[in-house]
């Protein structure tokens, strides 16, 4: 867990009544659930996570690859066993 990715925008086509979604993640226990979704301004230059059991981070947005929408991402964070990712915000 701990996992996070940038896609863009372009790679969500616009559905209709009646679609039935779009995959944006590769959900797997080694990934663990989705839990947050943010739209990244263009002044958003930095990102902060903060976990369950009190563990922050902040990096730069730069250092986040852009990866397809159906891909699992990659490690933002190192987790300690039985932590989550709580909180995600930008800056």
């Amino acid at each position: 867990m701990g996992y996070g990715k940038k896609t863009s925008i372009s790679q969500y086509k616009v559905q209709r009544r009646g679609g039935s979604g779009i995959k944006t993640s590769k959900v797997t226990p080694k990934t663990g659930n989705l839990v947050s979704v943010q739209v990244v301004e263009d002044d958003a230059t930095e990102i902060i996570a903060m976990s369950q059991k009190g563990q922050v981070i902040r990096a730069p947005l730069s250092q986040i690859p852009s990866l397809s929408r159906a891909t699992q991402g990659v490690r933002i964070m190192k987790l300690a066993p039985g932590d989550k990712v709580a909180s995600v915000t930008l800056l």
